[in-house]
């Protein structure tokens, strides 16, 4: 059995309405496997940002679960989130720690690439992620990755890893065997029920060969 991979939900890009409510019960549904949440808007001013961030804010640290905002440095800074995901166009890790301090949880993209990997983690990163898997319906993506790289670095760097792009219940087995640290999803969990898609995944997370140890 696997117990090391959890899911990290991406926000849908649009977060008002009924989202809270979806929020609360697909981390309610994965409980221990649901243990981050990255919150990620585009296009609009901060206030408006940080006004539909806190209600999300407030249904992870009531569960525990880490709040990370995507791209944007001074939006995680003025909500004092748990930490910020950096893009390859958002700024050095450098910059976000000296901004937002020592215990911010501070993630990088890395695309399909060990050198940018390798680079985040010695500038201080928190972890990285690798992708896209799979096609994806969420965003575009031009970058694809192996599995061969989750392997490697799982082998070769202690830094937690993440997978994205594209992953569903049905799919992410051979991820989480190669080494995934975190399976970080979006559309797989909201374009349906949240609920069913969220055991879903906790229950192929179970289900799925742990990575082998190196020869």
């Amino acid at each position: 059995m696997n117990t090391t991979c959890q899911l990290y939900l991406i926000s849908p890009l649009d977060v008002s309405g009924d989202f809270p409510d979806r929020l609360a019960r697909a981390l309610d549904a994965g409980k221990g496997v649901a243990t981050a949440f990255q919150f990620r808007v585009k296009g609009l001013d901060q206030h408006e940002a940080a006004k539909l961030a806190e209600p999300l804010q407030q249904i992870c640290a009531d569960r525990d679960v880490a709040f990370i905002v995507n791209d944007d440095v001074s939006l995680a800074n003025r909500l004092k989130a748990d930490g910020v995901h950096l893009g390859q166009s958002d700024g050095s890790v450098k910059e976000a720690r000296e901004k937002l301090g020592p215990k911010s949880q501070i993630g990088v993209t890395c695309h399909a690439s060990r050198h940018l990997a390798l680079e985040a983690g010695e500038q201080g990163a928190d972890y990285v992620a690798f992708g896209a898997f799979f096609p994806s319906t969420t965003k575009d993506t031009e970058h694809r990755a192996e599995l061969e790289l989750l392997d490697w670095w799982y082998h070769y760097v202690e830094l937690p890893s993440v997978a994205i792009g594209g992953i569903t219940p049905d799919n992410c087995g051979p991820l989480i065997s190669a080494g995934a640290d975190f399976l970080a999803v979006s559309g797989a969990v909201w374009n349906g029920d949240e609920v069913t898609a969220v055991k879903a995944f906790a229950e192929a997370i179970a289900k799925a060969p742990p990575p082998e140890a190196e020869a």
